[in-house]
């Protein structure tokens, strides 16, 4: 199952002090599953910029930490620096990585605010998407006169925090007040251009970005900036929305490029942007040669642009995570400058444990060997989710030699979707075979609990039952998981490269496999349920599951013997 991830970019009131800054990023990096990124420190702006990931919980409790700790460190009545500012935390925006949305967030950042508010007396405005209203979507509304008005501001209704205290006391004054919101990811990149000249980059950078560029009297790139009745220049939209670009030169490469900030990465996509931004290169005779990413990507803006150009090529997408990949860093140069290392790139790399040891790493000799050792784990939970995701992956190659059988162009589209569908189908019981492990892993833990008195006792009994529940549900999952296959599996049978149909039958013999054999792990760990209720529920679904599957693989073989024959 994909990760939920979000991440975190305070913003503190301090960029000359590093005793005071390592204090602030030390209580982040005390929290469990947090990975700090990047500390930015600017001594004219006096300021640094943190970024750290991780999942929500933990991610909300780093930040709440690190603005105990600036509130703690740093006193807003002496501070002067050149950039804006209004608290020791001065903004505090989470952003959505992976399996979570903008929404989730802003709730999230909502939370926070409330907690920081609450816990901590510090005034608190909610802004972008976690505003309350409109104007304080606005960073610049929240934060109107910086620091030295908030004195003025408090107490009067339309200017009070959304949180925590209205009032201008002590504390208040020496904490000022934060920014708490949620915002889209941010996209820093640099497109390469076979060409030196910055005002030629600039040109292009125009073209793109919504802003666009000043309209000037008769079109002539040298005639008089246009007003409008308020005096504000005229402006022409470019083709780009959330999209920021400038031109120009770098030494470092000796070339051009048009440099750009993707702040809405919904309205323009890494390779949509990058498909643009070459098209009007190509207007004016310029050519793009690369693209150079600052900072990290999520994984899923390498990945859809992985299809993106795949669909393009009327090709499947639904292949490996890591083809996917390669396909976008050869479409977009990404390789240009330098080598792109997915692990030093993508955020979720940069987070994975990579001290976990996990069974999907093994080899398949290696697998199998652990399997046949005397260690209890894997047993046949893990070894039913690897059979169902085994059948998902028979159904997905099926697909893919369809979509790419010689004659059936007009029909790529319909394999591509069932491949980009076993994908995830095999990706989840990957996942499964672990998680099947990890949950025998719990009961085992339990025995290591004391019981010398009867509160560890009853501490240990819960712990069992909750741990034994636990190891119920996941071969359950593993059921539901691995009947899903079965409606791909058909579909190829039908559908699919007549060459290929005893492939499709082997994945409705594996899919049968891991049902029944996940069947059997359910009903060996509800037996040590004492809620029978539960316990009941739990096998009467598997057992309807079970069925079905049984139905659904002589169907499937009834057709794949037929063709056979």
């Amino acid at each position: 199952m994909e990760k939920r991830i979000i991440e975190c970019v305070p913003n503190f009131s301090e960029g000359r002090d590093m005793g005071v800054i390592k204090q602030i990023t030390d209580v982040i990096e005390k929290v469990e599953g947090i990975k700090l990124l990047d500390v930015d420190p600017g001594e004219a702006t006096n300021r640094t910029v943190v970024t750290f990931v991780g999942e929500p919980e933990n991610v909300m409790e780093a930040a709440f930490q690190a603005v105990k700790k600036a509130a703690e460190l740093i006193d807003m009545r002496h501070h002067h620096g050149a950039h804006p500012r209004m608290g020791a935390t001065d903004v505090c925006p989470l952003v959505p990585v992976a399996g979570v949305t903008l929404e989730e967030c802003a709730e999230y950042a909502r939370r926070l605010g409330k907690r920081i508010g609450d816990e901590l007396g510090v005034p608190v405005y909610a802004y972008e998407a976690a505003a309350f209203t409109p104007e304080r979507k606005n960073l610049a509304v929240c934060r109107k006169g910086e620091y030295e008005a908030l004195s003025k501001r408090f107490g009067v209704k339309e200017e009070n925090p959304d949180f925590g205290p209205c009032e201008w006391n002590e504390k208040t004054a020496r904490s000022g007040a934060t920014a708490v919101g949620a915002r889209d990811f941010l996209i820093a990149v640099n497109y390469n251009l076979n060409s030196t000249s910055t005002r030629r980059a600039n040109a292009i950078a125009f073209d793109v970005r919504e802003k666009g560029r000043p309209k000037r009297e008769g079109g002539s790139p040298v005639g008089k900036i246009m007003k409008d009745e308020n005096g504000h220049d005229i402006m022409i939209p470019g083709t780009l929305k959330g999209t920021k670009a400038i031109g120009w030169y770098i030494d470092e490469y000796g070339i051009a490029q048009v440099s750009m900030n993707i702040t809405d990465i919904k309205a323009a996509p890494l390779h949509v942007a990058f498909d643009e931004v070459c098209r009007c290169a190509a207007n004016r005779g310029i050519r793009v040669t690369g693209t150079e990413i600052v900072g990290l990507v999520p994984k899923s803006t390498i990945i859809e642009a992985g299809k993106y150009f795949l669909r393009k090529q009327q090709r499947s997408v639904g292949v490996s995570e890591e083809e996917l990949i390669k396909i976008a860093v050869k479409s977009m140069g990404l390789d240009d400058l330098k080598p792109f290392v997915p692990e030093e790139k993508i955020i979720e790399y940069m987070i994975e444990d990579k001290n976990r040891k996990r069974l999907i790493d093994l080899t398949c000799k290696g697998f199998a060997e652990e399997t046949a050792s005397e260690s209890p784990a894997p047993g046949g939970g893990s070894i039913s989710a690897y059979m169902g995701s085994l059948a998902a992956a028979l159904g997905t190659m099926v697909a893919n030699l369809s979509s790419h059988k010689a004659g059936w162009d007009a029909r790529w589209e319909f394999f591509s979707d069932w491949a980009e569908k076993g994908q995830e189908m095999m990706k989840h019981l990957l996942w499964l075979v672990d998680e099947d492990t990890e949950a025998f892993n719990k009961i085992m833990a339990v025995f290591a609990m004391p019981k010398g008195t009867d509160e560890e006792k009853a501490a240990r009994a819960k712990a069992m039952q909750e741990a034994t529940l636990y190891a119920t549900q996941v071969p359950l999952e593993t059921m539901k998981a691995s009947v899903a296959t079965f409606p791909l599996i058909r579909a190829m049978a039908e559908e699919g490269n007549p060459n290929s149909v005893s492939d499709a039958g082997v994945g409705a013999l594996a899919a049968r496999a891991a049902v029944l054999g996940a069947h059997l792990n359910v009903k060996i760990n509800a037996a040590g349920l004492k809620d029978r209720a539960v316990a009941d529920r739990l096998i009467a679904e598997a057992d309807a599951i079970a069925a079905e599957a049984c139905k659904l693989e002589a169907e499937i073989l009834e057709i794949v013997n037929g063709k056979i024959k």
